[in-house]
């Protein structure tokens, strides 16, 4: 669907794109950006399945966690 409206030339350049662009590159940095540390415990059992499924996944597992709890946060 996405690709057919392309083919058929029915997107448009929006207005100003290059203030949309600079304000679309300063909202992913900030979403991107880690900034503050936490510390949690959590029982081994659950560590250990994490830590498979990150390599399971070609991830490290602190950032299967960051990613499990951004979208969480996001309500994904």
């Amino acid at each position: 669907m996405l690709l057919d409206s392309f083919e058929e030339n029915k997107w448009k350049t929006v207005k100003k794109i290059k203030e949309e662009k600079k304000t679309a590159r300063k909202s992913a940095v900030k979403t991107l950006q880690k900034d503050a540390r936490i510390n949690i415990r959590l029982s081994s059992n659950d560590l250990s399945s994490i830590k498979q499924i990150a390599a399971y996944e070609g991830l490290p597992y602190q950032t299967l966690i960051s990613s499990i709890l951004h979208k969480y946060a996001a309500g994904h």
